[in-house]
């Protein structure tokens, strides 16, 4: 099985044991089992039945085809919403508004300049520049933003973990950097 991503594993000390975690297109439950292991309560939602077959028992698992049908969360506010190797630009406002007070989202997948390096190449499934940064802009307060190149698989990413400040002013022990 594969392991968290680093940049999720990077962010994930801002997700409190008893923290709940959504995990947008979570497949086969990397960072689904990532955070239960950790006393996170987990939410994982993906269109394939059978990827979430392998994960009963890890926490809640809802077959929902998110691009096509109703967002299955609506109402809901996640301590955290994970999202990795997946984009529905219509999607990007829900995600976002989606994360609790206090809350934090943690995104990285596919950025334009991967066509030229293997797949995804199509540019429906590639991040523009600055497109993760616009999508939270005036909702989320950015603490890490990376767009670039990474090597070993050779592929163009662009990552962000923002977090939904609280009404009050932000406390500034709440979202350390990591070391």
């Amino acid at each position: 099985m594969n392991e968290a991503s680093a940049w999720i594993r990077r962010w994930s000390h801002l997700v409190p044991a008893g923290a709940t975690v959504l995990d947008v297109a979570c497949g086969s439950g990397r960072h689904l089992r990532w955070f239960a292991e950790r006393g996170a309560r987990v939410t994982g939602v993906d269109r394939d039945a059978a990827a979430l077959a392998g994960l009963q028992g890890v926490g809640e698992l809802v077959v929902a085809d998110i691009e096509g049908g109703p967002w299955p969360f609506t109402g809901r506010r996640f301590d955290a919403v994970v999202v990795t190797h997946y984009l529905w630009r219509p999607l990007l406002p829900l995600l976002v508004d989606s994360v609790a007070p206090g809350g934090v989202l943690l995104y990285e997948t596919f950025a334009a300049g991967n066509e030229s390096v293997g797949r995804p190449s199509r540019p429906d499934f590639l991040l523009r520049p600055g497109e993760l940064l616009q999508a939270t802009t005036g909702a989320l307060r950015v603490l890490g933003y990376e767009d670039g190149f990474l090597n070993d698989p050779a592929r163009f990413v662009q990552r962000i973990a923002a977090v939904r400040e609280r009404a009050a002013a932000a406390d500034p022990a709440r979202f350390p950097l990591p070391s």
